[in-house]
Order: C-alpha cells, then structure tokens, then sequence
C-alpha cells in the first residue's frame, strides 16, 4: 500500500508539472491560447451527427421570406437564432463574418464553425431554413485581407464544408467562393447570385492622414476578370424576375471611411454601369459588415426600377457610432443587433418586396415595401 501511495504521489507531481508547462506555454503564445479550447473540442468531442448531415440546397422550392444577416461573434451569446426562425424563412443567407475565427490556422477556423454548426439553436434554424452564404474578413482569415491570404484555398474549403456545399459543385473546382442559385419555377423564380469580395481583391490604400480608414484605390480590382465574366452570364441569362445580388460589403453607400466598394471606384462604376447594360429584372443588394442596418436607395439612368442596397449586420455586436453620412439612406441607420428580413409574393410575374429590419424579440425596426 506505501509503495502505491508513492506512485499515487508522483503521478500528482507529474501531472501538476504538465499542467504548468502548458499554462505557461499559452501564456507565452496568446494565439495558441485563444484557439486551443476549440481545436481541442475538434478533435476531442463525439461528432453531432444531426449537424453534420448533409443538407445540399433545393433549388425547387420557392422563397416566400428570406433572412440575412452578418457579424457573429462566437464568444458572445447565440441567442437571435429564434427570433430568425420566428419568421419561418425559407433560406437564410450568410453576408460573412459568420464565426469571427480571425485566424489562419485552418483547424482552428473549422473548429469555429463547428461551434457555430452545433449550436442548439442555429440547429433548428438549419433544420427548419435551406442556407448559403460567404465569408467577409473575419472568418475568411485576417482583418481586411484580400487576395493576398496565404490560406485563402483553405479558407473557402472550410467555408463550402459549413455550408454543406456537394463535392460534385462546380465552386468546389474553381477559385473564389462566389455562387448563384434559381428558386422556385414559372414566373415566380428568383436568383440569388452570392460575390466574393475577398478572394481576388487587390490591396487597400490606408489613409495618411488617419481621418478615415482607407481612400480610393484607382486602379485595384475586386472581383477578378473571372469573376466579372461570370457576374455578367448571370446578369444577362437570368430567367428570373427577382434577382437578389449578395456582397459582403456595401456598394451604393460611398461616403464613410471604412470597407465598401468605393474604395475601389473604378470597380464600383465597373458593377453600376453592368447593371445597367444587362439590365436584370428587379435587381436588389444585400450587403452586411458594418455593425449597423440601414437601406440606401439610388435611381440609376437607364435601369427601369429603383436599386436598393439592403444592409444587415450586427447578429450579437454593434458600432460604437450612432450616425455617419449617406445621402442615398431611406430612413433611419439603425445601430442595435439585428437582421434582415425579406418577405415577398407576387402579383402575377411582378414581385413585391417588403424589406425588414428585426431584432431582438424579433422586434421590427424598420419596414421598406418595393413594388416592382
């Protein structure tokens, strides 16, 4: 018994030391520190089976309410997933910042979805709404990165394995992220068509004088020429008589300082101006990452309808600031967590779109009708 007693106490010892050595190693490495607790779960926990069933999207269906939304921070609460599903959206679509993984460690960024994809509560949401979306900043790998990303081939695996897009896609061949999809049939079909904004992006010009974050870049590109062709099959072919474009970043609000297509001015010009030469029917934006909702309005010379550029984002954070510039805004700028809501039906092939901003409680904001 003495002699089991004395392994009993050096088995304590040993595994004291081993306890110190680790905690002294992530005090010496903060970015093992943050990300080891979920790569361990990753590579620890039982999978949840229910979670991981593959669910490929049904492009028969019709959408009848649509849900958005951007900038989910997984170390805050999940709790807006009910109010989501309170509305019984057909398809919810991600406008990026999905988990706020901000890491290049591509275990540590599954290992974030995965929170994300076992959540009790984003599992009903799943269970009950078909999903898509795209990465922004946040998860795609580093703070404002673009193409320069050493992990970006990684980044969108982890992003298509999330989404539960089939390995047989034709995105899973390509570069980039960006995607379309056409609901429903007949007359009532509407395409969703998702842009990378990250992948393909050239650099940002950082402001010298620090009054804003960046200024124009005159000659950089977002999209990438593949993309741009691709955009423009889309546009032109499209059988559809609502056409939702997706966009991780805003593209008609142009006067506040931080991420939006007007840093690229030329490539914001390049996307009016395709619009109009193409001429989709019934064109609507969705756009999220600026932690704050608002809807921007713009009437552009020869598109026979009023373009709209819908922004949601802010799921469980919000800007500091209460107000800024935007000369193309309906309504207020709404500064507290939310998401989108887009309800539609139809009066023969002409759709009519009520654009929701919802929050807590599923509390309603503010309310835009669109008759096509």
């Amino acid at each position: 018994m003495k002699k089991l007693s004395v392994i009993r106490q050096l088995f304590t010892v040993a595994l004291c030391s081993l306890s110190l050595s680790s905690s002294l190693l992530l005090a010496q490495q903060p970015e093992l520190q943050a990300k080891s607790p979920e790569v361990a779960d990753f590579e620890m926990e039982v999978p949840d089976l229910e979670a991981y069933k593959p669910k490929p999207v049904d492009t028969e269906q019709g959408l009848a309410v649509i849900a958005f939304g951007s900038c989910n921070k997984l170390n805050m609460p999940q709790n807006i997933w009910a109010d989501v599903a309170a509305n019984n959206p057909n398809l919810w679509i991600w406008l990026g910042d999905i988990i706020y993984a901000d890491t290049t460690n591509l275990r540590a960024l599954a290992a974030h979805y995965k929170r994300l994809k076992t959540n009790p509560e984003y599992k009903k949401l799943r269970a009950k709404a078909q999903i898509i979306g795209i990465y922004d900043d946040h998860d795609y790998g580093a703070n404002d990165a673009g193409k320069e990303l050493p992990v970006k081939k990684g980044s969108k695996k982890c992003l298509m394995d999330f989404l539960d897009v089939p390995m047989s896609a034709p995105v899973r061949k390509r570069e980039g992220a960006y995607n379309s999809y056409l609901f429903g049939k007949g007359e009532q079909r509407i395409k969703v068509i998702v842009l990378d904004t990250r992948y393909f992006r050239d650099r940002l010009d950082p402001d010298p004088s620090k009054q804003r974050r960046y200024i124009p870049n005159t000659v950089g590109d977002i999209l990438g020429e593949e993309q741009w062709k691709w955009l423009e099959n889309e546009l032109s072919t499209s059988p559809a008589n609502l056409n939702i474009l997706c966009t991780s970043i805003q593209v008609l609000a142009d006067e506040h300082g931080h991420e939006k297509w007007g840093n690229f001015p030329n490539c914001r010009k390049r996307l009016l101006q395709l619009i109009v030469k193409t001429k989709p029917k019934n064109l609507l934006i969705l756009s999220g990452d600026r932690h704050m909702a608002e809807i921007t309005k713009m009437d552009l010379q020869g598109l026979p309808y009023p373009l709209y550029d819908f922004t949601s984002s802010g799921l469980t954070h919000v800007r500091s600031g209460t107000s800024e510039p935007n000369k193309f805004r309906v309504g207020e700028m709404i500064v507290k967590k939310n998401f989108g809501i887009l309800k539609i039906y139809w009066e023969n092939e002409r759709p009519v779109v009520t654009m929701q901003v919802r929050g807590a409680k599923n509390e309603l904001y503010q309310e835009v009708v669109v008759k096509y």
